[in-house]
């Protein structure tokens, strides 16, 4: 009996190995037969994307890989799964207006499950009526019309500015730009701000966005996350769900104030009014609200961080400051947005704090078509997920000399090349709507600003420092403390 026991378990662990082994060769076998293994790369992304993910959650991507492209080159494998490249050329291919190179899925990480909108679906057809609809009224046209509700909420942002720095000896413009950019979408896109400037304080409805934003990067790393939060309550997850509810309610609440009104005032300038019509050319009411949605998250945070960081570059820099509120001094009263077009140095300030600090710096993943493509030398498959990012582009130093420098001098005169790697709205059929409300937004505020605060400074109270403005990215970036105290 003891004999037989003996045989047993010599069998038994006969088949464990034999199982083992199979395993092991089953894992080779996949990962060296995976085309992208033989891409330049660190050893550990032909197994596992966990690195990635780790500075995903640190709000540290574009950084590292970044990292990775000066030790690699313009094409990294970054995942058993995912490449990124920075070759201008490739990068042109990628986002060209033409281009069958599809978005991921990813993008539906930052909405519910349900929602279709502008920003996250991958339908040609879906985008391309949307579009459609939506990018008329974003025209440099379309927006002249309501530049004067631009410009009113400009200057009570300023008003609220100089009124903090008389209180308190300085003031949060990083707080100030984020409402200025809220009210101005909340009026332009739905008839009503969101009175953000008025209130003064940060509500709900900020830490919504916010929340949203963090979120939404996790759940695209951790996708299997959200089912696991059905069961298991994880926090970030569940106010996620609550702040998408909200949101979604702000939006239904927008929607139902624009009707009004657009019935009571037919020639009132909104962005979305055409998307009211009730005949083939407009949307049902979910669709409308789920764009509203869109247009909420992504006309708040973004134009308010780039502008942060505009304002804090400048006042880092007197030298640059001052030559531009020289440059201001030759407006008339009352100016227009018009007239700042024409300024050289407010326009190159503009440039390079969106090279170096433009909304949306990391990973732009798209899918490489069905017949595959080759780059720098490299043949990538159908199927496998390609991504660029401004954030390494603009930091070229073949281009872009002494890239971490700020001097928007080097826009006096630049190279087809600087203007060919300069992508801070992405690029194509998918660049971004909302690029020349931005570009009016940062120039009017700046000028209004800097004509305001000429020697306007950095403030050092309540131990204010650079560290406060090293930039955080889950997808959007943002100042790592959250404020940037400007003192006048």
């Amino acid at each position: 009996m003891l004999l037989n026991n003996l045989f047993l378990a010599v069998d038994n662990g006969k088949v464990v190995v034999y199982v083992a082994v199979l395993i092991i060769t089953i894992i080779l076998y996949t990962v060296f037969s995976n085309p992208l293994a033989r891409l330049p790369g660190p050893w550990y992304t032909k197994w596992t994307s966990i690195v990635l993910k780790y500075n995903i959650i640190k709000g540290n991507r574009a950084l590292y890989v970044h990292d990775l492209h000066n030790k690699y080159g313009t094409l990294v494998r970054v995942s058993p799964t995912e490449v990124h490249v920075s070759d201008v050329a490739a990068t042109k291919q990628i986002h060209n207006v033409k281009s069958s190179f599809k978005k991921s899925s990813w993008y539906k990480s930052f909405t519910p499950p349900t929602v279709l909108n502008v920003f996250n679906t991958s339908d040609i057809e879906l985008h391309r009526n949307l579009r459609r609809l939506l990018s008329s009224p974003m025209s440099e046209s379309s927006l002249k019309l309501v530049e004067v509700y631009i410009r009113r909420n400009i200057d009570l942002a300023v008003k609220g500015i100089s009124e903090e720095i008389s209180e308190r000896g300085a003031a949060d413009v990083f707080k100030w730009w984020m409402f200025m950019a809220t009210d101005v979408i909340g009026e332009l896109s739905f008839g009503e701000s969101f009175k953000m400037l008025e209130s003064g304080k940060k509500n709900q409805y900020i830490i919504d966005i916010e929340t949203n934003g963090l979120a939404g990067g996790i759940r695209g790393t951790f996708p299997f996350m959200v089912k696991v939060s059905k069961v298991i309550p994880i926090p970030i997850f569940k106010a996620a769900v609550e702040s998408a509810k909200r949101l979604r309610h702000y939006a239904e609440q927008s929607i139902e104030r624009s009707k009004r009104v657009a019935a009571e005032d037919e020639s009132y300038p909104m962005l979305l009014k055409k998307l009211f019509r009730a005949d083939d050319n407009g949307l049902s009411d979910r669709d409308i609200v789920n764009n509203a949605m869109a247009f909420i998250i992504a006309g708040s945070d973004t134009t308010a961080n780039t502008l942060t960081y505009l304002t804090w570059a400048l006042c880092k820099h007197p030298e640059v400051r001052d030559a531009l509120v020289e440059e201001l001094r030759s407006l008339p009263e009352g100016f227009s947005e018009q007239d700042l077009r024409s300024l050289p140095r407010l326009n190159n300030v503009v440039k390079e704090t969106l090279r170096l600090y433009c909304a949306a710096p990391s990973a732009l993943p798209r899918i490489v078509p069905a017949e595959g493509v080759v780059f720098s030398g490299h043949r990538l498959p159908g199927g496998t997920t390609v991504s660029t990012q401004a954030y390494t582009l603009h930091r070229n130093a073949d281009i872009f000399p002494d890239p971490e420098t700020f001097d928007p001098s080097r826009w006096t005169a630049p190279t087809k090349d600087m203007k060919d790697a300069y992508m801070p709205f992405g690029g194509g059929s998918r660049v971004c709507l909302g690029q020349h409300l931005a570009e009016i937004e940062l120039r009017l505020a700046t000028a209004v600003f800097f004509r305001e605060f000429p020697s306007a400074k950095v403030s050092t109270i309540e131990g204010m420092n650079d560290g406060d403005m090293d930039p955080q990215v889950f997808f959007l970036l943002s100042p790592k403390g959250k404020r940037c105290l400007i003192s006048g």
